[in-house]
């Protein structure tokens, strides 16, 4: 499936409709350098070589010695401990770092990699602070989610204007490999992004553990009461994506009047359960927007 209308900086905003696979030739020859060698990055390099990609291709910058090691052993690419000179040969640079350590790394290998295209998968920093840092125009910030490691994930893509369509499509390739993916217009909604999906695989994991404990309190194993709620959160999800109907219409075909369903929402509304999980959002985009704005300060003090 192609997704041409997404990779346009003037396109409306297309959300890929299932997980796709790298296109290898978007990706092929491509010279990679990843600063970070955590979870995300790990995540990203496993699509990329598994789809075909070179190890030969990619440089992994990361300090810590068994990161370096891990890397190495496990997919063969080569890695730094510090920025040095053979940092130029990247045409496509990866931030996977955190984000307190951003404005160290990008300001110690910004001589080398400057005229790359930079692709940040780090929380919180703003494309303002990467041009300070970097001193390049070339950037696409990206929200990701943790499903992301198991290829399921969710990311969210922003590209300055100035950005290609070429290398629009690139960041969209790559990404691609870890789940699925929607390109925003305006950077601040990745504020809300962050709100909505960055941080809602914690929103589901907090349910799973309620809905695990009420089965056990109610005499279920907890690892049965586990397998029941995870399995019946996917398959209301793929249900959910299937349906052409809202969540509300298949809410309510599920509940019926003076059921069991409608007497467990009738207590989640009077505990106003909905109004809670709102202001919970909305609590996460607030500090996700001041998050930014910190960094934002911090790249305006450096610049």
């Amino acid at each position: 499936m192609t997704h041409n209308n997404a990779m346009e900086p003037t396109a409306r905003p297309t959300v890929s409709p299932s997980p796709q696979a790298i296109a290898p030739h978007l990706l092929a020859g491509v010279r990679m350098a990843f600063v970070g060698g955590g979870n995300m990055a790990s995540a990203l390099l496993e699509a990329l070589l598994t789809a075909g990609g070179r190890a030969a291709d990619v440089c992994v910058l990361d300090p810590q010695p068994a990161v370096r090691e891990r890397l190495q052993q496990q997919w063969g690419v080569r890695t730094l401990a510090a920025p040095d000179p053979t940092l130029a040969e990247a045409a496509l640079v990866v931030w996977a770092v955190k984000p307190q350590t951003f404005r160290e790394a990008a300001l110690a290998a910004a001589p080398f990699v400057g005229g790359a295209l930079q692709l940040s998968v780090a929380a919180g920093i703003r494309c303002a602070a990467m041009r300070a840092w970097l001193g390049t125009e070339r950037i696409v910030r990206t929200m990701p989610n943790t499903p992301a490691l198991v290829g399921r994930g969710m990311t969210a893509l922003y590209a300055l204007p100035s950005v290609s369509a070429d290398d629009r499509a690139r960041a969209q390739a790559l990404i691609a490999g870890t789940g699925r993916w929607v390109w925003v217009d305006d950077e601040a909604a990745l504020d809300a992004v962050t709100a909505v999906s960055g941080s809602g695989p914690a929103y589901v994991f907090y349910v799973l553990e309620a809905m695990r404990d009420a089965g056990a309190a109610l005499g279920l194993p907890p690892a049965v009461a586990l397998q029941l709620a995870i399995a019946t959160f996917d398959g209301a999800a793929h249900l959910a994506e299937r349906s052409a109907e809202p969540p509300e219409v298949l809410r309510e075909r599920v509940t019926s009047k003076g059921g069991t369903t409608a007497a467990a929402l009738a207590v989640l509304h009077e505990r106003g359960v909905r109004e809670a999980f709102i202001a919970a959002l909305q609590a996460a985009h607030q500090r996700a927007r001041e998050l930014g704005e910190a960094f934002g300060a911090e790249a305006g003090s450096s610049a």
